[in-house]
């Protein structure tokens, strides 16, 4: 139990004494934000301090701080150390950055944003890249809460399935994704992030207190590798842990929020703080899926309660929130928990159709224009929900983890160009460039090559994007390269 103490310490000083460096780092502007010097009543729309933050941890906490965090519990505690020290060097360095930077270039979505700063290739390769993360997203956040709506009402509604909630869920995305953002989004966001504060609360308080009877086990960090399977920890779990530590995902989601900032000073709240507060989500998920099954097993006992329902985490939070709290608790658990999918997958849409929009030039005030791209978009994630699961889940995990690195070199190279300490992002920007070329050498969906091979190649490429970037970066000094200007409001 001390780890996990100890993760839960650094998370909560982290955010204060870390993440308020890394906004003194970036330097806070009193410029009129894109909300409102740029105000459409449809996408750039300020909102108060408190609804911007709910919305934006609604967006990143999909399923993946529980469902991923209850996979990589599979690891025991060294799953803490990950999303503790991930949340606050990386996943809140990238959050902030991203959010950050979009919000001085107009609100410009992350593909725009690697074009002005890693130069036009990559920004034609994140266009792509970065809608096609989004509709694996998308999916996997219908098809999730479907299955969990269909667990949740089956027994009492027999006429419910997964086909019936998933078109319900398509509906509700089709309208959030082409109505103004305060006109659902902003209404509903803060009654579901209440929802999804009490239901962390809820688990961990119930975890805690059967933990402190000596009726649940929470275990302590090991060296050893504790996995039932010896799958190990390099990268499997940096890429199976991904939105409760850092997510690619979120370079996607922060520039809807930039949109809406009153001013600069919200940034480090905003975006650093929902990381922060999503990190704490993972925790207690993690904590959750060692110490439910603790007492049958070990980690041993969380692997069978997974194999039961088919390696899907969904009957295993569906168990964990009854069996801690009972019915009127886990029901509220539940709805928590569907609320953090179906609160990214809305976005995730929204936010496919304006990087499809920036990258068209295409106006989206109209709402003509915003059915043209957002149609296409969800039938796609639509037929998408008939590939298999699992499958998708894996792509998705790497393809969010890739995005994630690239928006970190993106945040190295604006601080290196204004002037500022730029290792803030350089060393987790390297970090994950070996998680991600690491993990699709060796994965099924992969290359599928022998750890003898994947993890000298994995950190010679993080040894090479380093190499690259300080060349890069020597010559622009060399040339005495000017700071890419600001569109708009910052020009």
């Amino acid at each position: 139990m001390l780890t996990f103490f100890i993760c839960l310490a650094i998370l909560i000083v982290g955010h204060f004494l870390y993440g308020k460096y890394v906004e003194k780092v970036f330097g806070i502007s009193t410029d009129p934000t894109p909300a409102i010097a740029r105000e459409d009543g449809v996408d750039f729309v300020p909102l108060s301090t408190p609804r911007v933050f709910l919305i934006q941890l609604l967006n990143i906490a999909g399923l993946g701080p529980i469902f991923g965090a209850i996979s990589g519990a599979l690891w025991g505690a060294s799953a803490f150390l990950w999303i503790a020290l991930g949340t606050i060097f990386a996943g809140g360095v990238h959050d902030f950055l991203s959010g950050m930077i979009s919000e001085r270039h107009d609100g410009e979505s992350i593909s725009e944003l690697s074009g002005i700063y890693l130069g036009p290739v990559m920004k034609f390769i994140m266009r792509i890249f970065a809608v096609v993360l989004l509709l694996f997203v998308g999916t996997v956040f219908m098809k999730g809460p479907a299955d969990l709506l269909a667990k949740l009402t089956s027994e009492h509604l027999s006429w419910t399935n997964s086909t019936f909630w998933l078109i319900v869920i398509l509906i509700y995305y089709f309208l959030a994704t082409i109505l103004p953002v305060d006109k659902i989004i902003g209404k509903i966001y803060p009654v579901f992030g209440i929802v999804l504060i009490i239901m962390a609360l809820g688990i961990g308080a119930g975890i805690l207190f059967y933990a402190f009877q000596g009726k649940m086990t929470i275990p302590e960090f090991s060296w050893k590798n504790v996995h039932p399977a010896d799958l190990p920890r390099w990268p499997l779990l940096f890429i199976t842990i991904a939105c409760g530590a850092i997510s690619g995902f979120h370079a996607t989601q922060s520039p809807l929020m930039a949109r809406c900032l009153k001013t600069e000073k919200d940034g480090h709240k905003v975006f650093y703080g929902a990381m922060v507060g999503e990190g704490i989500i993972a925790l207690i998920w993690a904590a959750a899926g060692m110490a439910y099954y603790y007492g049958n097993g070990g980690i041993n006992g969380l692997q069978v309660a997974l194999d039961g329902y088919n390696g899907s985490p969904a009957g295993v939070v569906y168990e964990i929130s009854f069996g801690l709290l009972g019915i009127a608790g886990g029901a509220l658990a539940m709805l928590g928990v569907i609320a953090c999918p179906i609160t990214s997958g809305d976005t995730a849409f929204r936010s496919a159709r304006l990087t499809l929009a920036d990258w068209f030039k295409f106006d989206q005030k109209p709402i003509a224009k915003r059915l043209i791209i957002a149609v296409p978009l969800l039938a796609a994630g639509g037929g998408l929900t008939l590939v298999n699961y699992n499958v998708i889940w894996r792509y998705f995990a790497w393809s969010n983890q890739t995005l994630a690195m690239i928006a970190l070199w993106v945040g190295a190279m604006y601080l290196f160009l204004n002037k500022k300490n730029f290792v803030i992002a350089l060393v987790p920007a390297t970090f994950m460039s070996a998680v991600s070329m690491t993990y699709i050498l060796m994965a099924p969906e992969g290359f599928k090559l022998s750890t003898k091979i994947a993890y000298p190649v994995g950190i010679a490429f993080a040894v090479a994007c380093l190499v690259t970037f300080v060349v890069v970066i020597l010559i622009k000094k060399s040339r005495g390269q000017d700071v890419p200007v600001p569109r708009g409001v910052h020009a």
